[in-house]
């Protein structure tokens, strides 16, 4: 039985930019991790590490290596992520679920992989 999305694992030629932009622009924050013996992080989000970064010596080849359309975080705080995509010059678009009304907001980390942010529609302006 499946129980819920445990993790994203992303590999990257730029470890430390990635770190940053989950950090800095996303709020998550860089945790514990075991001793894999290869060079990573893992980002934690609400007490769980959703984002396992692997360093890689070259980018992945979009022909060659798996690429994911985007992945999707529910969230709450749309007013203060717009202020911080605002102030780190982070391209995104907003739009609103037909339906529900969610607000979504879609974006691009450092290595372009997209990231989709669901927010209840009782945060919309």
């Amino acid at each position: 039985m499946i129980l819920r999305l445990d993790h994203i694992n992303v590999r990257t030629a730029n470890l430390a930019g990635l770190v940053q932009f989950y950090t800095e622009v996303l709020g998550m924050s860089e945790g514990e991790r075991p001793p894999l013996g290869f060079s990573g992080a893992w980002l934690y989000a609400g007490g769980a590490p959703v984002i396992h970064l692997v360093e890689v010596a070259e980018p992945p080849k979009p022909e060659g290596a798996l690429r994911l359309e985007h992945f999707a975080f529910a969230a709450t705080g749309l007013a203060e992520l717009i202020t911080r995509l605002h102030a780190q010059g982070v391209d995104f678009r907003e739009s609103r679920q037909p339906g529900t009304g969610n607000v979504i907001i879609n974006m691009h980390d450092p290595d372009g992989n997209r990231l989709h942010l669901d927010f209840p529609a009782t945060e919309a302006g």
